[in-house]
């Protein structure tokens, strides 16, 4: 007797790579979004990355945060954390420190870029990134992606909020 074999639906590439974006990103050592970070280009990972301390020194996770108060034009106060470097310039760096060239290539990580992860985004010529949900001060970022002609695709639009925000 023969079953009917059950239809199994295969993940999207943009769904693929974003679960491996929570993998890498559970490598992160601080507490404040452990994000990760993906570089893909032809569907091939080209390097990873994720929140944390410059190599050497120590982790939020160990020491605490390094916590900055930032008062925007419009008078939004917002809290963060200046200890680590983001996933997204870990991932550019990685990528720089093996050789790995990747202009054109898709980013894929956890939420929005912030202004200065998006300017080095530009002038890595990275030209689409996927975030899982947004970030709770993307504005700026949003709008040199558009001007520069980087494609921004927002899954969630859920937005990343913290305790001390």
């Amino acid at each position: 007797m023969r079953t009917k074999p059950v239809k199994y639906i295969r993940l999207s590439w943009d769904e693929y790579f974003l679960r491996m974006v929570d993998v890498v990103g559970s490598r992160g050592t601080c507490d404040r979004g452990r994000s990760g970070a993906i570089l893909v280009k032809d569907k091939r990972i080209l390097a990873t990355g994720y929140v944390g301390s410059p190599m050497g020194l120590p982790h939020c996770d160990e020491v605490g945060h390094d916590m900055h108060t930032v008062t925007a034009d419009d008078g939004t106060v917002s809290r963060h954390c200046l200890r680590t470097s983001h996933a997204e310039l870990n991932v550019i760096a990685n990528a720089a420190r093996f050789g790995v060239a990747i202009e054109g290539a898709t980013l894929y990580c956890k939420m929005t870029p912030c202004y200065t992860c998006a300017k080095t985004i530009i002038n890595a010529g990275i030209k689409r990134n996927v975030v899982l949900q947004d970030y709770h001060a993307s504005a700026k970022s949003k709008k040199i992606f558009k001007k520069a002609g980087v494609k921004l695709e927002i899954i969630n639009k859920k937005v990343e909020s913290y305790k001390d925000q």
